[in-house]
């Protein structure tokens, strides 16, 4: 799908605020409020727009450890790694995955309450994979920064 100007501009505004009326968005973009919820609905049926999520802020959900964990597998082979992704895909422990190249195969973004809760986690996901060579742990002190925009915009 094409992006013009206007379009990528409708997707950066939304980014910072998808609760944005449509009159409000067509206001900051130059067009006809009809346009404009022509553009954003076009941008939702051609998948640009993948959905709409509400961000918490962890820091008033009382305490929970942000675990970033390095995962290297014994065997490079892709049904082992499909296995693998599917444990991940069913961990709801699990907020990020990401496939990398290097010596790490894996990069997991882990959310839990406590220790206890990391180490069922460890043994519910990680142990039980007969391919895992190894993984590391690094508890995050600070979240410094997270944003979860793309730049869009030219």
């Amino acid at each position: 799908m094409l992006l013009d100007r206007i379009d990528r501009r409708i997707l950066s505004l939304l980014q910072r605020d998808s609760s944005a009326t449509n009159l409000a968005l067509a206001e900051q973009v130059g067009l006809s409020p009809p346009a404009c919820l022509k553009r954003v609905k076009r941008l939702k049926s051609e998948g640009v727009i993948a959905r709409e999520v509400a961000l918490l802020a962890p820091e008033r959900l009382g305490q929970l450890l942000h675990v970033v964990v390095e995962v290297q597998m014994e065997r490079d082979r892709k049904d082992l790694y499909a296995a693998f992704l599917q444990r991940v895909q069913n961990a709801g422990e699990v907020k990020q995955c990401y496939q990398v190249t290097g010596e790490i195969d894996f990069v997991l973004i882990v959310v839990v309450p406590d220790m206890d809760a990391y180490d069922r986690f460890c043994d519910k996901v990680l142990y039980s994979d007969p391919n895992l060579h190894k993984f590391r742990t690094m508890i995050s002190r600070f979240r410094n920064k997270f944003d979860t925009s793309l730049d869009v915009e030219d």
